[in-house]
């Protein structure tokens, strides 16, 4: 449960005084971003205008990936693992809090600005603690004339757009605060490389899992069926995410290591018969069926011991990514290993015989 301090619970009476659950907020920053549902607003032509509640993180995909429109986000193996719910960004220059106080001083009871990703401000609080030096209330920091002329920006809590129903969200709940160019704040949920790497991996996107068989149409009772991967289209994804202004960056790469096969009946038998098949050296998985080898047993593949009357068997194919990431300032480690999923249909004929 969410603790809130006095001075809190001072700041958000305040908030629901000023008019918090009706009137509009200016959002400082995430310029890139939609907003959120919810009241936003902003001072007309200028960048406030954009939504809060997202972050200014910068995503790009560095190589792998294949799959087009196709291509899917991984499941953690650890059900357990979950990326960070918040963490705190620069959002706002000088000029920009002053802008917008200077806004609500024009419309003292319109709008807002938010201050932490649940907290809006309206001109009183804005004016005292921004531009006179007054703070508002213990333990919150105030500043003289919106610190204009200082090199740095304003920083506030960002909720991960992905874990907004996270209780975690209401972790990064400072007032919007200063922090000089070229320093990070020594807080709780500061962005780290580990924060952008965590993020990246939710922007992992792999290529559908639709393995090649063969045969390909229609497999016969007690023949095997040969599975393999292409090494073209499996290859290492790799994702960059960097935190403008900070000099953060974290590239995180997923890397196919194993694939797993369920027949989709209890009527079959895989091979290898843990259904687990290897990579090979070459980045591939399991090898591709050669003219005379109908009636060998395949390094990666299946035998259905029944036909399926009609009605396909769906063979689910399932490969595991070993996730592991670098980032600035020589840091580096393991996030969990993602699956994904793919299944197809595979028809199995009885052996045809003529009696004579």
């Amino acid at each position: 449960m969410r603790t809130t301090s006095k001075a809190g619970v001072f700041l958000l009476a305040t908030a629901l005084t000023l008019g918090f659950s009706s009137t509009a907020a200016y959002a400082i920053g995430d310029k890139n971003n939609q907003s959120p549902p919810g009241p936003s607003g902003g001072a007309n032509g200028n960048t406030l205008n954009a939504g809060v509640g997202t972050t200014n993180i910068k995503v790009n995909q560095v190589s792998g990936g294949k799959g087009g429109s196709s291509a899917k986000g991984l499941a953690p193996v650890d059900p357990n693992w979950k990326p960070p719910a918040c963490w705190y960004e620069p959002v706002a220059t000088s000029e920009e809090v002053k802008a917008a106080t200077d806004q609500l001083k024009k419309t003292p009871n319109e709008n807002l600005v938010k201050v932490t990703p649940t907290l809006s401000w309206g001109q009183e609080l804005m004016v005292n603690t921004f531009e006179k030096d007054k703070s508002p209330s213990d333990g919150i920091k105030s500043y003289k004339n919106f610190n204009l002329g200082k090199d740095g920006k304003f920083w506030r809590g960002v909720v991960n757009p992905a874990m907004k129903d996270d209780p975690g969200g209401y972790d990064c709940e400072e007032i919007l605060f200063w922090q000089d160019a070229g320093t990070l704040p020594k807080i709780d949920n500061a962005p780290t490389p580990e924060v952008l790497a965590s993020y990246a991996y939710d922007k992992v996107k792999v290529p559908d899992t639709k393995v090649e068989l063969k045969p390909e149409a229609r497999s016969t009772v007690n023949m095997p069926t040969w599975v393999w991967l292409d090494k073209g289209k499996f290859e290492p994804v790799k994702v960059r995410a960097e935190l403008p202004g900070t000099g953060l960056w974290a590239e995180t790469t997923a890397k196919p290591v194993a694939l797993h096969l369920d027949p989709g009946t209890k009527d079959a038998r895989t091979f290898p018969a843990s259904g687990d098949c290897r990579i090979n050296d070459d980045g591939s998985i399991g090898t591709p069926y050669t003219k005379g080898s109908s009636k060998q047993d395949p390094p990666c593949g299946i035998s259905y011991l029944r036909s399926t009357g009609g009605k396909p068997f769906q063979l689910k194919a399932s490969i595991t990514w070993e996730i592991t990431w670098e980032g600035s300032g020589n840091t580096g480690g393991d996030l969990p290993n993602g699956t994904f999923d793919g299944t197809q249909d595979v028809n199995v004929q009885e052996i045809q015989s003529i009696n004579r």
